[in-house]
């Protein structure tokens, strides 16, 4: 990997993509006041494990780290809710993603795909988060959703203003140092709120066939959900519906433009564009880490962990463990099984998998068809997030 890191200045903070991690599967962070889970295998035992190892972590968040003075809800939040409540709300929306749903989307995301490229034909190069990588997913997405797929500056504004920090995660460091930085990432918080708010409002007034009026609608236990669960949910939908594919999709033409044997390969046999994708997930996993927090004292790994402690789980590493992945390092669209845990495990599994799945496997093989060879230009070089816990590019131009 040192060539990739060297070549597409890959920050210090993405650790997992500079080659072979040396050290303990688990391990604990005295200066960050966290649990930091590596191994492959330990990652699965925490998420096996929700009664000990909790999504609820804004409970151990130092105070001073959250908001005051302000109503701010995390309420409608799943990736933050535990069982039972966690399933009564993820049924909510599962059948807007089921398998036939999701395949009914096809022709719909080849349009979009064309109708993108289109745009962009004429120029001597193709930026593909700007030009495609970005607005094919929050397109599909806000349909889905029901809200004005033309607002998506507006959605790149706000998911910017949450998603792109360089900031070091920690649970010690005083909250005075993050007092900025909390400010910075509540300006997109509240406009998303309000945007969201108004458009709930008009649904129960007027209903549509969208998501965003399931939720409005939708009852668990006999009640409706209160307004602040609808609309994190759905602030939930729009976010995570369109990032996951932003970054899949540039991830996976960098790994094509860092390896182009693979690349010819792909090209002679389109079958392969899907184990493609698996392998850019493995290589260059989206989000990378995630944290959960212990409800009692664990043992894991041979080490100890207090009951109410953060543990983040690296996926990035885990994804990266020999013991499960030989040559973790190289980019082997052939490996079989290729068990990555790039859209997680258990009970939290990625509930757009299917969907971010089928808008990349449809969008690479247009782009196949209609980009020659992918190549990025050294003197406009690939900019990656700064994000400490995400793998994605921010800017990604291509030569025709």
């Amino acid at each position: 990997m040192s060539d990739i890191v060297e070549r597409y200045n890959i920050s210090k903070q993405h650790f997992w993509l500079h080659g072979p991690r040396t050290g303990p599967s688990v391990e604990y962070d005295a200066a960050a006041g966290m649990y930091n889970v590596h191994g492959y295998q330990e990652v699965q035992d925490v998420l096996a494990d929700p009664t000990t190892f909790s999504s609820d972590t804004v409970r151990l968040t130092p105070k001073g780290l959250l908001p005051e003075g302000e109503e701010v809800s995390l309420k409608g939040f799943i990736t933050q809710i535990d069982p039972p409540e966690h399933g009564k709300l993820r049924k909510l929306v599962s059948s807007a993603f089921t398998r036939k749903v999701v395949a009914d989307l096809e022709p719909r995301i080849a349009e979009l795909t064309h109708e993108l490229l289109d745009a962009a034909d004429g120029r001597d190069r193709l930026e593909l988060v700007t030009d495609l990588a970005y607005p094919l997913p929050v397109i599909v997405i806000a349909e889905l959703l029901g809200v004005p797929s033309s607002d998506r500056a507006l959605f790149r504004k706000w998911a910017d203003g949450l998603f792109q920090r360089d900031t070091k995660i920690s649970f010690s460091e005083p909250a005075e140092n993050r007092a900025a930085e909390m400010e910075a990432t509540m300006r997109p918080w509240r406009e998303m709120t309000r945007y969201l708010a108004e458009h709930a409002a008009e649904r129960r007034k007027h209903p549509r066939a969208d998501l965003l009026t399931k939720l409005v609608q939708a009852e668990v236990d006999g009640e409706r959900l209160p307004d602040d669960q609808v609309i994190n949910f759905a602030m939930l939908l729009l976010l995570a519906g369109h990032i996951t594919t932003t970054m899949l999709l540039g991830n996976t033409v960098v790994c094509l433009d860092a390896f182009p044997e693979q690349q010819d390969r792909v090209r002679a046999d389109r079958s392969t564009v899907p184990a493609v994708i698996e392998e850019s997930l493995r290589l260059f996993t989206p989000f990378a880490a995630v944290a959960r927090s212990t409800t009692r004292e664990v043992e894991l790994a041979g080490v100890t962990i207090p009951a109410d402690k953060i543990v983040m789980l690296w996926f990035g590493s885990a994804n990266r463990d020999p013991r499960q992945f030989p040559d973790p390092d190289v980019f082997d669209p052939g490996r079989d099984p290729n068990p990555h845990l790039a859209f997680g495990r258990g009970i939290h599994f990625c509930l757009g998998a299917p969907l971010a799945r089928l808008e990349g496997r449809v969008a690479l093989n247009i782009l196949l068809d209609r980009i020659g060879t992918f190549r990025t230009d050294p003197d406009d070089p690939v900019v990656f997030m700064p994000t400490p816990t995400m793998t994605g590019v921010s800017r990604l131009p291509l030569l025709r």
